[in-house]
């Protein structure tokens, strides 16, 4: 009897010591963490770099927000699902979906002070491929989104013709070709068979024709902007954004004083607005806004995690989320009236209804507007500084995703690749180089169908993927608990209920969007070997998912059912950020886990 109550003091203690060993491994999550992280920095050959000021971060966070996707992709996607009636769904997305999932980024960045790829793999080493997988898909978006820098400066470079060449047809590209003098010029210009001036597009994809060699030399031009603007890191960066991250405001409240003053602007302002409730009740609607909140912030991307990592410890991030967030859709919103005042404007001139003008993509920046110019008063100065204004919103969301592969390189082999880079900028300049190579398919002649095929299957069919696995891990897996107790070890106070309930329910259940086939404009549907070629695209991030939950379970030690409660329990986070009473702990709950 005395053994046997001896035996249940003993256990009763161990019980009491397991309990307590819990609640001071969350006490003290994260002091541990600020002596790791001093303990590697005293270890790497060069301390992290930081932000020169908050500003910079902010405003190159806005920046990478803030994209094409906002000018060209919302007004028409509101116009389509609703009109003003879209704004309800909208906005409801925006506080249930970007703002708690953006805020969840910038923490884990910021905490960790590491890339997507090392700040996810050691939350959740099962899901350390999501990381993976968010850096190959940035890097995949960049090769390509610098094409549309590339036709920006295509069209810059025309602008300051003594007429823009989209004006007439005294042209050599469409002096012969009496189409391109009926129908809308700027059209023929970007578009049309023999007077395909810019594009030269074919057909279709399975006709790729040769090189645009004026287009081959402008992306050469694109990715050297690039790089000169990021081969000094943050410090360069955080300077370029001063000018590329606000430019493109001053523009657009110019065009929108200049266009709404034109003949049928209200129109298409009404057009834009008109509240059609019944679209209320699709849930195609609720889906378009989740999934157009979701890829203008630019969540599971990489690069919001990416640009946190150089914040400074307690910066407060709650505060940039809101700033950034708020940010981005107004500036949707403003760019609606926008454009919308410009297509009332041409569906005036040409006695059209408006729907008959109104489009997305590529062809509203690169055919619509540039019709809009050729008949405004004034044409060579608007001209050049609308596509001044699309370089700058280009230029920011491709600094991000270029530095989201760079930070990856230099938290994962930063040593080795130095000793055989020697210096920061040779690494830079060969991330950019492979970039540009990566995107010659998309200045061909059928380059346009690969650009389109590219944007589907990586930034709707990939991304969807990417975001579900990215909220699993952060949000379910490592759990709303330890990321609250991250966010009062930086700010000084765990987030509210809203927060809590949004990332631990809500958010889950809205990065899910609806799968459509790829097309490209209304009429052109991709063959069938085109959607398998974009599936296998899709593949190239998706497949690190699996690839690096089966790295962990072959190097982690034990039996298959161990290894996975290991590798998706708090306790993997906890062999690294934890000291070392509460690791005893641990070790006692995984007795054949090993130190990473």
């Amino acid at each position: 009897m005395g053994v046997g109550s001896d035996n249940k003091t003993e256990s009763t203690s161990s019980k009491l010591t397991l309990q307590q060993l819990e609640e001071k491994e969350e006490v003290e999550l994260g002091n541990a963490e600020a002596m790791r992280l001093a303990k590697d920095d005293q270890q790497s050959a060069e301390p992290r770099e930081t932000w020169g000021r908050r500003l910079e971060f902010v405003l190159a966070s806005i920046g990478y927000a803030v994209g094409l996707g906002n000018v060209w992709r919302f007004p028409y996607l509101c116009y389509r699902s609703g009109g003003g009636a879209f704004l309800i769904p909208y906005l409801i997305m925006l506080f249930l979906c970007g703002i708690p999932l953006l805020f969840m980024e910038f923490t884990v960045g910021q905490y960790t002070r590491l890339g997507p790829v090392h700040s996810l793999a050691k939350i959740c080493p099962l899901f350390k491929g999501v990381g993976l997988a968010t850096v190959v898909i940035s890097y995949v978006l960049c090769t390509y989104y610098n094409v549309l820098m590339t036709w920006a400066l295509y069209y810059l470079l025309h602008s300051f013709s003594p007429s823009l060449p989209w004006q007439s047809c005294n042209n050599t590209w469409n002096a012969v070709d009496l189409l391109c003098c009926v129908i809308v010029l700027c059209k023929c210009f970007f578009f049309y068979s023999s007077s395909h001036k810019v594009l030269e597009m074919t057909t279709g994809i399975e006709h790729a024709g040769g090189i645009r060699w004026e287009l081959f030399g402008l992306l050469v031009l694109a990715w050297a902007i690039v790089y000169f603007c990021i081969f000094k890191g943050v410090k360069s960066t955080g300077k370029v954004v001063y000018f590329t991250a606000t430019f493109p405001y001053f523009i657009l409240f110019a065009l929108l004083i200049n266009n709404v003053q034109l003949p049928g602007a209200k129109d298409g302002i009404l057009f834009f607005l008109m509240p059609n409730w019944s679209k209320l009740l699709e849930v195609q609607v609720w889906v378009n806004a989740a999934a157009q909140i979701f890829n203008s912030i630019g969540i599971s991307f990489g690069s919001m995690i990416s640009m946190a990592s150089y914040n400074k410890f307690n910066n407060n991030i709650l505060r940039d989320t809101y700033i950034v967030s708020l940010a981005n859709s107004a500036t949707s919103i403003v760019a609606g009236f926008v454009i919308f005042s410009a297509i009332g404007y041409m569906a005036h001139i040409h006695n059209l209804p408006v729907d008959d003008i109104a489009t997305d993509g590529p062809g509203l920046v690169f055919v619509v507007y540039p019709e809009v110019f050729s008949t405004m008063p004034v044409s060579q100065l608007w001209a050049p500084l609308f596509f001044i204004m699309l370089l700058c919103l280009g230029l920011d969301s491709q600094f991000a995703m270029v530095e989201v592969a760079v930070t990856f390189i230099v938290d994962g082999f930063g040593k080795k690749v130095l000793g055989v880079f020697k210096r920061k900028e040779l690494i830079v300049l060969a991330v950019c180089s492979v970039g540009f190579l990566l995107g010659i398919p998309h200045i061909t002649s059928g380059g346009i169908y690969v650009f389109q095929l590219m944007d589907h299957y990586t930034a709707v069919v990939s991304l969807m993927f990417l975001a579900f696995f990215e909220v699993l891990a952060v949000t379910l897996i490592f759990g709303v608990r330890r990321l609250s107790v991250m966010l009062e070890k930086m700010l000084g106070k765990k987030p509210n209920l809203f927060f809590r309930v949004c990332w631990q329910f809500l958010s889950p259940m809205l990065v899910i969007v609806q799968y459509t086939p790829a097309r490209y404009g209304k009429f052109y549907t991709y063959p069938l070997w085109a959607e398998v070629v974009g599936w296998f695209i899709s593949l190239v991030s998706i497949i690190w998912i699996p690839l690096g939950a089966l790295h962990e379970l072959w190097t982690t030690e034990g039996s298959l059912l161990l290894q996975i409660q290991l590798l998706m329990t708090h306790a993997c986070f906890a062999l690294y950020f934890v000291n070392l009473n509460c690791g005893t702990y641990f070790k006692t709950l995984c007795p054949s886990v090993r130190e990473r």
